[in-house]
């Protein structure tokens, strides 16, 4: 997939010194114009889809989040079938051809649980499931005791189609130490991406970046996604976000009275000057046209209106992006931080246009649905 991108190759001692010293407009204009070679003719993507978190029970208590509930929590839940199914039906019905299957680590689900989901779901529909990020592909294969490869052929068998890019937030063991240290470490968020595609399965990628992490992580983290693309060409598309703090025990720790010990050492912001989490406008244009630059190979870059609102995510098209997302008809996960953006379907249309694009809906694997 080399061809994808510029002839001249970003290296990683320039993409730190883009993402440090870059005039934003600079930046920009270099990003829309990759972004016009991948992509011409003026076309944004956006699927129909809708995020259902199966539950919110996790073991892995990660600080960046305000989702998580421990099992015996008076508001902790684990969907049944019916209301799992009602969810699917109406997806279908507003023109869905997606949903996004995500929940925490539950400590009491077997790998037999997941098979009767996903079986149930797809004897009754033709939808996509895009499901299960890598710390949950881990977890089922740990406590099944058996390896990453042999759950994706599992799990695949019984109707898992593609993966989502979550748990990633920043591949950089040293941020994750901090931020989740119960998670996964990087190499094996890399290594179910791998597997994933070596079954020829694909994959998007994420990342989550405005809490502890440094510039050179943000690159680690561009360059290992940009690596594994190389040998394997499986990542769809590359989605970053801004880290929410509202809520969460990270947010707090800062809000509150002081840093906890976990995060001392650590509490600094590099890209802004100010003490607290979350990036700034810029920084987020700044983040999502470096990365469509950087990742040379990746075809697809998302903007995030669920974390940025609808009218950022119109700049984002001008700086990279050739994706607007989902209509995401359910949400939890950021919510939870108390950020709120909802969108309608006629409101993205509206604002691809009127930001000079040409509308149009695809399917998980960007074959084009339908244009508007």
């Amino acid at each position: 997939m080399r061809e994808l991108g510029s002839p001249e190759r970003v290296t990683k001692k320039q993409a730190l010194s883009m993402l440090r010293n870059a005039d934003l407009l600079e930046l920009g204009e270099k990003a829309d114009l990759m972004r016009e070679r991948l992509h011409p003719g003026r076309l944004v993507t956006f699927i129909i889809d809708r995020n259902i978190n199966y539950t919110n029970v996790c073991i892995n208590k990660c600080r960046f989040c305000a989702f998580w509930r421990s099992q015996d929590a008076p508001d902790a839940y684990l969907l049944d079938k019916d209301t799992l199914f009602g969810k699917i039906e109406e997806t279908l019905e507003l023109g869905g051809t997606q949903i996004l299957l995500q929940g925490g680590l539950h400590p009491a689900l077997t790998i037999d649980y997941y098979i009767d989901l996903l079986s149930s779901v797809k004897e009754r529909f033709e939808i996509d499931i895009h499901g299960f990020s890598p710390p949950e592909i881990c977890y089922i294969a740990d406590t099944s005791d058996i390896t990453v490869r042999e759950a994706l052929e599992i799990l695949r068998a019984a109707g898992l189609d593609s993966i989502p890019g979550g748990g990633a937030e920043i591949l950089s063991d040293r941020v994750r130490e901090i931020l989740s240290p119960d998670k996964i470490r990087s190499s094996r968020w890399l290594e179910v991406m791998e597997k994933a595609h070596n079954l020829g399965m694909r994959t998007t990628a994420t990342m989550m970046f405005g809490s502890i992490e440094e510039p050179e992580d943000i690159i680690e983290h561009l360059d290992a996604v940009r690596s594994l693309q190389d040998r394997t060409g499986g990542f769809t598309a590359f989605i970053p976000w801004s880290f929410q703090p509202g809520n969460t025990e990270l947010g707090n720790s800062v809000a509150g009275s002081g840093v906890s010990s976990r995060a001392k050492k650590t509490n600094r912001r590099s890209l802004t000057t100010n003490a607290s989490y979350g990036a700034t406008a810029v920084e987020y244009l700044k983040v999502l046209a470096l990365a469509r630059i950087y990742l040379d190979n990746v075809p697809n870059i998302q903007a995030s209106w669920v974390t940025q609102g609808i009218k950022l995510a119109q700049v984002a098209l001008r700086f990279g992006a050739n994706d607007f997302g989902s209509t995401m008809i359910e949400e939890n996960v950021v919510a939870s931080t108390g950020v709120s953006h909802r969108v309608t379907l006629n409101d993205i249309i509206a604002a691809i246009r009127s930001a000079g694009f040409g509308p149009a809906q695809r399917d998980t694997c960007y074959n084009l649905v339908r244009k508007f």
